[in-house]
């Protein structure tokens, strides 16, 4: 059992897993990595599970230190990652000697990133997942949903890993401007004509009241004119709409069931583009329709797994 140690983090630093699953009907979230691509390509660089345990690192601010010579793996935001000083690239495996120090300081492109173990990290499993969800005190390194802290031991056991890099065709572009997709939903039909228009042609600035529950997005203001509804599950990325007209994106933990009319919900590849999204920046939405999101997921799992 290799070992690091944690020498800086925030609340924001957190066990992440590809989430739980079957367990919405106890009105338990899902949890999990905000940016799923950027995890499993974490993973795949050390030939892990593209599921197994990972560091979901939000907006820098965390740093440890290699209790033995080891191998790690790190994708998705660039946060200025540092070895004793020295500047580190996402998007590859890479070595640390005994006593050595890794530092994610603060965003230069995005806002997540993932680091991973040979093996996964170790944690304990909580109804199927090591998810951190703080809400719910679930997941993470004693089960109870704690963020990692300063002092703290993480512990892996999986075979060195070797030393690759994602190639660059298959590195998402974090600064791409492209509009996110946006499966339409059963209400859809049902918002005024106008709105329909404002939501696919005008930009959405992303507000600061952000967590991992949901995302609000600040713009034009929406109208609904169906009946009031009964609440119903919340798939991840439904893009809900509340009285006030402002769409909120629904992320890994949010409520399990919800009231507010939605438009749909965004495709796993959006969703992990507005992961890597900071408070302030812009978008645009883009109707698809299920068929076509499908294909698309499928046909990029199929490159992550044949790579």
């Amino acid at each position: 059992m290799s070992r690091l140690t944690i020498t800086a983090s925030t609340p924001l630093c957190l066990l992440q897993d590809a989430g739980r699953f079957g367990v919405r009907h106890l009105g338990v979230t899902q949890g999990g990595a905000a940016d799923g691509c950027s995890m499993s390509w974490a993973n795949w660089l050390l030939g892990n599970a593209l599921d197994a345990t990972v560091i979901e690192i939000t907006l820098g601010g965390f740093a440890l230190v290699a209790e033995e010579a080891c191998c790690l793996a790190l994708a998705g935001a660039d946060l200025g990652a540092q070895i004793d000083g020295q500047p580190l690239a996402p998007w590859r495996s890479f070595k640390l000697a005994k006593g050595q120090t890794l530092q994610l300081t603060q965003p230069l492109l995005g806002a997540r990133a993932y680091l991973a173990a040979p093996g996964g990290f170790a944690a304990p499993k909580v109804l199927g997942s090591s998810a951190t969800v703080v809400r719910e005190e679930l997941g993470g390194l004693d089960g109870m949903g704690r963020p990692l802290a300063k002092g703290a031991t993480l512990n892996y056991d999986g075979h060195p890993g070797q030393m690759r890099e994602v190639p660059r065709q298959h590195q998402p572009d974090l600064r791409s401007n492209e509009p996110l997709d946006l499966v339409l939903g059963a209400q859809i039909g049902q918002f005024s004509g106008q709105s329909l228009f404002d939501v696919f042609n005008t930009a959405w600035t992303l507000d600061s009241r952000a967590d991992r529950m949901g995302i609000r997005l600040l713009g034009k203001t929406l109208a609904y004119q169906g009946l009031p509804m009964i609440s119903e599950g919340i798939p991840l990325g439904a893009v809900q709409v509340p009285s006030d007209g402002q769409p909120i994106v629904l992320l890994n933990d949010r409520q399990t069931i919800g009231g507010y009319p939605r438009l749909g919900a965004l495709t796993p590849l959006a969703l992990a583009r507005l992961a890597q999204r900071l408070p302030g920046e812009q978008l645009r939405l883009r109707p698809v329709v299920q068929e076509v999101a499908h294909r698309e997921h499928v046909d990029y799992l199929h490159r992550l797994l044949n790579r």
